[in-house]
């Protein structure tokens, strides 16, 4: 079996309910499409007809794809006014279900969560997992902001810990983004910093000590942390830096992190399978902003054992997100 573990929809109840927004991050219609705008960061122009699980699943067909891990793109509910951030969570958690249930076998879905309000963050984690049998939690690098180690979210990393569902990293427009939003720098490097300073803060900060049980998936070859770690590692293990909340080195805690391939290299593919472990590594394509079959084309040029590429494209997944 093969299973693509980050690939993305969009609601269309969810799209017009951005349009009601009145934070920083604004959204009007274009057309058929609706831009929505990180103040003045940084803009993206969404277009529903990509989304189409229809769609979807000729595309999984043509690749060869079993299953996909189906989550809502950016902007996250979190990032919403309160009232409309838990409505669209709810939102996007009843229309993942729905899909669940539509293709049943095809996908499976991970929540989102208003975490701007963490009262309401329980209740819909609950519905969500226990009630609707979404498989995970997709956790932003940051919330409008808040880094992901504030002590408010400790009840949310402690249910997961204890029922195993897993936290899905991934990148929205970083709060610095304007020292990289000329020649559209944030999609290119900022993204990926920023999913790494928030895996590194959750290791940092204690978070990952308090919970040696949670399961963090960190996308994209893990950004620039593999690369990075040595560096860390040197801070942390011989100037004695930043060790105020771990006993170990934050190696050890990353080495349990999983981390998905989505990145147009092959090398750094390699580099992410060196670093890391072959029961640690899970295919993704990032679809529909990427073609399945350019990351499977990637993947197929690296030179593994077949049973470590079997983990990869689908064992791993199947038991992290229990997909049957």
């Amino acid at each position: 079996m093969r299973v693509d573990c980050q690939t993305h929809v969009f609601p269309k109840a969810y799209a017009e309910l951005l349009l009601q927004n009145t934070t920083s991050v604004r959204t009007v219609r274009k057309g058929d499409a609706y831009v929505v705008a990180y103040g003045d960061l940084q803009t993206f122009a969404l277009s529903l007809d990509p989304y189409d699980p229809d769609r979807k699943i000729r595309d999984m067909d043509a690749a060869g794809i079993d299953v996909s891990v189906l989550t809502v793109n950016i902007p996250g509910p979190e990032l919403l006014t309160p009232e409309l951030g838990i409505e669209g969570a709810r939102v996007c958690n009843d229309y993942l279900a729905e899909l669940s249930a539509r293709y049943p076998g095809r996908f499976v879905g991970l929540a989102t969560l208003p975490l701007q309000d963490v009262g309401a963050t329980m209740t819909e984690y609950r519905r969500a997992i226990h009630d609707l049998g979404l498989r995970g939690i997709f956790l932003f690098s940051h919330v409008a902001g808040k880094p992901l180690d504030a002590p408010e979210f400790e009840p949310l990393y402690a249910a997961a810990e204890t029922d195993q569902i897993p936290l899905v990293l991934h990148p929205t427009v970083p709060t610095w983004g304007e020292v990289v939003k000329d020649y559209s720098m944030i999609p290119m490097v900022g993204l990926m910093m920023d999913t790494s300073i928030a895996m590194l803060r959750l290791i940092l900060s204690g978070t990952l000590e308090r919970h040696p049980n949670l399961l963090i998936v960190h996308p994209h070859c893990g950004g620039v942390l593999p690369y990075l770690m040595p560096r860390v590692e040197e801070q942390t293990e011989v100037k004695r830096r930043g060790r105020e909340h771990i006993r170990k080195s934050p190696g050890e805690y990353y080495r349990n992190v999983y981390l998905d391939i989505v990145s147009p290299s092959a090398q750094a593919m390699r580099y992410a399978y060196e670093f890391s472990r072959p029961d640690r590594l899970l295919f993704g394509s990032d679809h529909p902003w990427v073609k399945i079959e350019a990351i499977l084309e990637y993947f197929d040029r690296l030179a593994l054992p077949a049973e470590h590429k079997a983990m990869i494209l689908g064992e791993n997944a199947r038991r992290l997100f229990r997909v049957e």
